[in-house]
């Protein structure tokens, strides 16, 4: 961002509360197809308005926010700070490659997410249940009290602060390698670890077990370990090939879905599953 685009700023700490307050919806319209995107974009819409005025360029912020998105809900607001900051940069400058706000997004919605899963889920909900249960059981109406407290006012400041953090980052980010010219680096980079999160998130999630036998006795062998000596997880990724190819053809998700469950009851059944 330049010394002038910087002086033109349009946002304010107003319009990056309102995120703040919107990012507590994170989890309200989930779905299985794009999973957060609808209250993202939800979320994202203060800053919007407040940057485009035109429709043409609203309808267009409007479906970048609407892709997929993922990520632990109390850590949010980092990533939207640092696309609030993208998207006021787009605002002032024409030639910015709006490209880079969902690689962005995508690239850091996995790695936040395994540091969030971790400390929000793993640890700090596992310490508040720990007191909290050690004084419910004795009767003592401090338990959900002090389980609601302990939980709760860590994630929702870093909430708070998060929003901010994310904007300053984006905005001192942005205006470094603007003056360098790495922003086709930057969005180079950025796609391709959001692929690699992607193709993680694809080979942690799909899983395909063939428990078929071929063979008696000791020397009996499963199909699933034959594919597997072939190339790992080799029946996932034909999964995931099949399904992104009837995306591509514009398939209904619904029927995907449906159908994915009507192979999987029926194969159980007969025994291929």
């Amino acid at each position: 961002m330049t010394t002038n685009s910087k002086k033109e700023s349009k946002l304010t700490k107003k319009d990056l509360n309102k995120v703040f307050w919107r990012s507590f919806q994170m989890e309200f319209s989930w779905n299985y197809e794009r999973q957060m995107n609808m209250a993202y974009t939800y979320a994202m819409i203060p800053v919007l308005k407040k940057l485009y005025k035109d429709k043409d360029q609203m309808a267009d912020a409007l479906k970048r926010h609407l892709e997929f998105f993922n990520t632990t809900p109390h850590i949010v607001t980092l990533i939207l700070g640092i696309n609030a900051a993208m998207e006021e940069e787009n605002s002032l400058d024409p030639n910015f490659d709006t490209s880079a706000i969902d690689n962005i997004k995508t690239s850091l919605m996995g790695p936040l997410a395994g540091l969030g899963d971790s400390f929000f889920w793993g640890t700090l909900r596992l310490i508040a249940t720990g007191v909290g249960t050690s004084l419910a059981i004795q009767g003592n109406i401090l338990g959900p009290i002090l389980f609601l407290l302990i939980f709760n006012i860590p994630h929702i400041l870093f909430r708070y602060f998060a929003t901010s953090w994310g904007y300053k980052l984006g905005t001192g980010f942005l205006k470094r390698i603007q003056e360098n010219g790495m922003m086709h680096s930057l969005t180079l980079g950025a796609s391709i670890i959001g692929l690699m999160v992607v193709g993680a998130m694809t080979s942690s999630m799909i899983v395909v077990d063939l428990p078929m036998k071929i063979g008696e006795g000791e020397n009996a062998v499963t199909l699933q370990s034959i594919f597997n000596d072939i190339v790992p997880n080799i029946l996932n990724l034909g999964v995931f090939g099949a399904i992104f190819y009837l995306l591509k053809k514009e398939v209904n998700t619904l029927l995907i879905l449906v159908g994915l469950a009507l192979v999987g009851i029926l194969g159980s059944l007969v025994g291929i599953f």
